[in-house]
């Protein structure tokens, strides 16, 4: 090993096989131009070129692979949701992922810990149970669980009956899992590039040119690329990538912020949510604790930190683990949420006939990378929707038939 390593370093060319596409040229024309390199756009590519054979595909990015919404996010895994539309998507999801390293060849890190969402009302109590019951009907293991079970499962979380929220009863979601954001968007590019697909890093789509109700030519900075169908997967972006084809998307974009503690040993397995106290903590496989809560109250197109929600956070989950009152902020970022009216994504055709939609993930989009690739895959390659993803079309707010997952979001994640 020391010695096959010195020859790596001392090799005057590079002796490994390239990950993602070199740097190279833009054609004048592909198939398929995906607009956001991020897990979504990455999953797509690689879905096609894999199962349906298209690889004359253009993957771009106006910064770098996996540098939007897929670097952002605090990685959480789980298909506890309220609906029976959601509660199936996701729950195909979560199947994908248990395999996605080997899917992929490539270690995705995914852990399976479990979640705990925390009661503190009878209210909630009740919706817990009726929760428990939709999962438990679509084959979801999602349970009620009492106090003591509560202590069973993580022995540090505060259950004094004198603190400002009594812990009276939680939802323990057995599949809850986290797995490493970056290895999933690296895994996705690298077999999609390692099939042909180009990796167009550092290009950023400017306009959309629409002829006769159809997609003929992406704007970028690089260039004029013609196309044969296109697809935006841009996360927070999302209602200005959608504006450039004309469409109006019901979304509203806001900050979503976390931060992460110095590292402990190991002592919190399960992901531990509260609604009532608008927080959430897991710990990483490094030791660091991973805190985060719900999003800015006021729509903004940007990433900045704030020092009033890291306040928030600290005080918050000051409630449930007091023992991290001496513990040290490394770190602290925020993405941009794509928010719909019922929180439940976008996915399928638009009003333009060639250009596909994959929007609308707010706090959920990370767990659903898999499913979404898969199915908007099919999607484009056969131009049948998916039966799992008809309830999200953009139609259904012109027919007032939305999905509802306002009360699943857990402290936004």
């Amino acid at each position: 090993m020391p010695l096959g390593l010195l020859k790596y370093g001392f090799s005057k060319k590079y002796p490994g096989q390239h990950h993602f596409t070199p740097p190279e040229e833009l054609k004048k024309h592909y198939d398929v131009v995906i607009i956001g390199a991020g897990g979504h756009g990455a999953a797509i590519a690689y879905y096609l070129a894999k199962y349906h054979g298209i690889t004359d595909i253009a993957l771009l990015d106006k910064g770098y692979l996996g540098g939007g919404n897929t670097a952002r996010n605090t990685a959480v895994i789980r298909s506890n949701y309220l609906t029976e539309e959601g509660v199936s998507f996701y729950r195909e999801s979560v199947k994908l992922f248990q395999d996605l390293s080997n899917e992929l060849n490539y270690n995705v890190m995914m852990e399976n810990r479990g979640q705990l969402t925390l009661a503190h009302s009878d209210a909630t109590i009740r919706s817990f149970r009726w929760r428990a019951e939709v999962n438990q009907h679509l084959g979801v293991r999602s349970e009620l669980v009492d106090r003591q079970t509560i202590r069973e499962l993580v022995p540090n979380l505060r259950m004094d009956d004198n603190s400002r929220f009594p812990i009276l009863a939680g939802l323990w979601h057995a599949d809850g899992a986290t797995a490493r954001h970056d290895a999933v968007v690296w895994g996705y590019a690298k077999g999609a590039c390692e099939r042909g697909v180009e990796l167009h890093q550092l290009t950023e789509a400017l306009d959309i040119e629409v002829k006769k109700g159809r997609v003929t030519a992406i704007m970028t900075d690089r260039g004029r690329i013609e196309c044969g169908c296109a697809v935006q997967a841009v996360a927070g972006a999302s209602s200005l990538v959608a504006r450039m084809a004309g469409i109006n998307l019901p979304i509203h974009t806001y900050p979503l912020q976390a931060m992460v503690t110095q590292p402990y040993k190991p002592l919190l397995t399960p992901h531990v949510s509260s609604p009532q106290v608008h927080v959430y903590i897991h710990q990483t496989s490094r030791g660091e604790f991973v805190i985060g809560g719900g999003s800015d109250p006021y729509p903004l197109y940007n990433t900045r930190s704030t020092l009033d929600q890291k306040e928030a956070l600290a005080a918050a989950v000051l409630e449930l683990f007091p023992f991290l009152a001496q513990a040290n902020v490394l770190r602290q970022w925020a993405g941009m949420t794509d928010m719909t009216p019922d929180y439940s994504p976008i996915m399928g055709t638009s009003p333009v006939e060639n250009y596909y939609l994959d929007a609308g993930w707010g706090t959920w989009g990370f767990k659903a990378t898999p499913i979404s690739g898969k199915t908007m895959a099919e999607l484009i390659a056969t131009k049948t929707v998916p039966a799992l993803i008809k309830p999200f079309e953009l139609e259904r707010f012109y027919r007032f038939q939305q999905v509802n997952e306002a009360g699943a979001t857990a402290a936004s994640h």
